[in-house]
């Protein structure tokens, strides 16, 4: 038989304190393919770290260790998981079974870490399964399985990947007197078959099934008996596993990771769904902040709109508030015939405005009554909602002709529906209402009421003609700039007047400054929404690490079955992802519900959800999934095998 596993002066030193224990000391062994042995010896004598060194779960402190001639200290860890995965099998005392997956799942574990493809995984376990007497428990939880069972399980978990080299340690130990039968009657069929089985026990009835019996005493090989011949043993083969490749098997990878990582999240839901908590507050504030900053930003604009758009206030003095405006009375009507002919503007009113009572019947209320031009309505973009605007001739006769805004039709027209064509008094001289303005945001969220006339009647008929204008209403061509029209407008009535004794109010200053306003907002807002999901994220990595901590054996468990440092990682990786993806679509529904309860478009705080702001949310919850999972699925994948195996 040819040589398989060759210690040479192997020796295992540890650690205890101050002092150095030594578990293995200058042990030469060699085993070839297709032999039967026992490793027996009291407990403490050293016999589970050389199964363990053997096993490629733990490395010498000194010495050689080939398998098939390969010196297993120059492989690297992922190359360790390798040889574990590929070539050796383990029963363990305790059966070391995933308790959420069935009996076929665990069986089927090595595979996945092989990149088999589910159908021929799952074709091999179910026959390795029925060969060892449980097809009708494939789909049994260990919980569910009887010891004897459950060590069946592990078997076949150990033939998975072919299994040349079976390591068993104490495989009788938890089991009745039949039950270690029959373990021990399978390991014999398995030897027949080819399999190299090594057994580490503490029975001498269970070593002696064995061909080979070595015997260890504190650290040391103390003898090895070998018993007469026996039946050459048939070469075991590999079996004929279609294995994915490449992509295909990280595809697969992350697929099989993916159940895995929503069965421990199941598993523990109150922990996960108080994980997700900080996610869930951090993606709902950012999503809302963002729905609010933009229909904040398209209300603010529409009500701007409504006040016309690119148009510039004219009015007398330096400022608002300035006690001399009442004593200049330079802004005349030719002004306005001035700006009107100049190229970059678009229309322009005079505008006298007054307050006074308007009266129908026994209703009298008081209004804002503006005197105005023809083109009024199209500087401040106004619509009619019915009859007309007064027209240039209608300006130029003095036509006792009013428009009256909607407020102003509810309260002196409540009790008819069609105004056109009505008279009412203003300042006691009779008009004809000749259209009613539209509804309109600016002008509903106010309570005065509005009139409309033609100013050359207010000027002959209400206030007197000396009365001069109280400004001038502009609007600019679309395709000009409104600073550089502004400034064009007060060079020319400056040169008109011979002096600056008017200020200008440009109305796309407004909007940049509430633009600018809720800009600034947001960026704020969202910075505490982004300090939420941050220290969401701090949770998530805290829970993940307490997570590697309870999930020791299990991690332990996965590499012994050939799982690779990438894979583990990838593991709690996908994990981290998930409860972050979870908590962002829960956080995202959040928002859209509170969108649709209390922010609607024409509500006092309206949102206004975008693709984008989805995008944005759903990003910084992968991003916080993948920066705050790192050092966990780090931490869990350069756990050390035997280490993770023992610990409680």
């Amino acid at each position: 038989m040819t040589a398989l596993i060759e210690l040479t002066n192997v020796s295992r030193r540890y650690r205890s304190g101050d002092e150095t224990v030594v578990a293995l000391d200058t042990v030469d062994l060699t085993i070839a393919a297709g032999e039967m042995v026992a490793i027996v010896g009291a407990s403490g004598s050293g016999k589970s770290t050389l199964m363990n060194i053997l096993g490629c779960l733990d490395q010498p402190s000194s010495g050689s260790y080939r398998v098939d001639g390969h010196e297993t200290a120059r492989l690297a860890p992922d190359e360790l998981a390798r040889l574990r995965r590929d070539h050796f099998g383990f029963i363990f005392q305790r059966y070391h079974l995933m308790p959420d997956l069935s009996a076929a799942g665990n069986v089927e574990m090595p595979a996945i870490y092989a990149g088999m493809n589910a159908g021929t995984r799952g074709e091999r376990a179910r026959s390795l399964l029925d060969r060892l007497g449980l097809a009708d428990r494939l789909h049994h939880r260990p919980g569910q399985l009887s010891g004897g069972q459950q060590q069946r399980v592990s078997i076949a978990r150990a033939l998975m990947n072919g299994g040349h080299v079976i390591l068993a340690d104490e495989p009788t130990g938890a089991l009745d007197s039949k039950s270690g039968e029959t373990v021990l009657t399978i390991l014999r069929d398995l030897h027949r078959e080819g399999h190299t089985i090594i057994i580490v026990t503490h029975d001498a009835s269970v070593a002696a099934h064995a061909d080979r019996i070595i015997e260890i005493l504190d650290g040391r090989i103390v003898a090895d008996r070998r018993k007469a011949q026996m039946d050459g043993p048939v070469a075991a083969g590999a079996p004929s596993l279609t294995r994915l490749a490449g992509v295909s098997r990280l595809r697969h990878r992350i697929g099989e990771a993916l159940p895995m990582a929503f069965r421990s999240m199941a598993a523990h839901r109150v922990r996960t769904f108080l994980t997700m908590l900080g996610i869930i507050i951090g993606v709902a504030a950012v999503v809302a902040v963002v729905g609010l900053g933009e229909g904040s930003r398209q209300k603010v604009l529409a009500q701007v709109n409504d006040l016309g758009v690119s148009t510039i206030g004219i009015y007398p003095g330096q400022d608002w508030g300035d006690e001399r405006a009442s004593r200049i009375h330079t802004l005349t009507p030719e002004d306005a015939t001035a700006l009107a002919a100049q190229p970059y503007i678009d229309s322009v009113s005079p505008v006298l405005a007054t307050s006074g009572t308007a009266r129908r019947g026994n209703v009298l209320v008081n209004a804002e009554i503006n005197g105005v031009g023809e083109s009024y309505f199209q500087v401040n973009n106004l619509k009619l909602g019915r009859g007309r605007f007064f027209d240039r001739h209608g300006v130029a006769e003095r036509s006792q002709l009013a428009v009256i805004d909607d407020n102003t039709r509810r309260r002196l027209f409540a009790d008819d529906p069609n105004p056109i064509g009505k008279i009412i008094l203003v300042q006691q001289v009779p008009m004809v209402v000749s259209g009613i303005l539209a509804p309109r945001r600016a002008s509903e969220a106010g309570r005065n009421l509005q009139i409309f006339l033609p100013y050359t009647t207010v000027m002959g008929r209400l206030s007197g003609p000396a009365s001069s204008l109280n400004g001038l209403a502009v609007r600019v061509s679309d395709s000009v700039d409104t600073r550089l029209a502004e400034g064009a407008v007060a060079s020319l009535l400056t040169r008109r007047h011979g002096t600056k004794d008017f200020f200008i109010f440009n109305s796309d200053q407004l909007r940049k400054t509430f633009e600018n306003t809720s800009r600034s907002m947001t960026l704020l807002i969202t910075s505490v929404a982004a300090i939420a999901l941050i220290v969401g994220g701090i949770g998530v990595m805290n829970i993940m690490l307490v997570s590697v901590t309870e999930r020791t054996k299990e991690i332990g468990l996965r590499m012994a079955v050939g799982a690779r440092r990438i894979d583990i990682m990838l593991q709690f990786q996908i994990e981290a992802l998930a409860i972050c993806l979870a908590g962002a679509a829960l956080g995202i529904g959040l928002a859209l519900a509170a969108g649709s309860g209390i922010g609607s478009r024409d509500g006092e705080f309206p949102m206004i959800f975008t693709g984008a702001s989805i995008v944005i949310a759903s990003a910084s919850a992968i991003t916080v999934g993948l920066v705050f999972g790192y050092l966990p699925a780090r931490n869990a994948a350069r756990l050390d095998p035997v280490d993770a195996l023992s610990r409680e």
